[in-house]
């Protein structure tokens, strides 16, 4: 079993901004992340869709969320 359960959109948003992650720009439900240090990630998903544990697992790969940190 992996350790990412799947997991809202909204969640894992306020996730990274509480670990830094700005949003720079936002075009419909693309939102571009952007953190000192990291290069910036496109963040598209709709709010309430759902991110399953392969897609969260690239995704923490690219912006350094861990699961303790949803």
């Amino acid at each position: 079993m992996s350790q990412w359960p799947a997991t809202k959109a909204r969640q894992v948003l306020a996730a990274l901004e509480r670990l830094g992650w700005q949003v720079a720009r936002t075009r419909g439900s693309h939102r571009l992340l952007v953190r000192l240090g990291w290069r910036p990630y496109l963040f598209a998903y709709h709010d309430n869709e759902e991110i399953g544990p392969k897609a969260l697992a690239r995704l923490a790969r690219l912006t350094g969320l861990e699961p303790g940190d949803l």
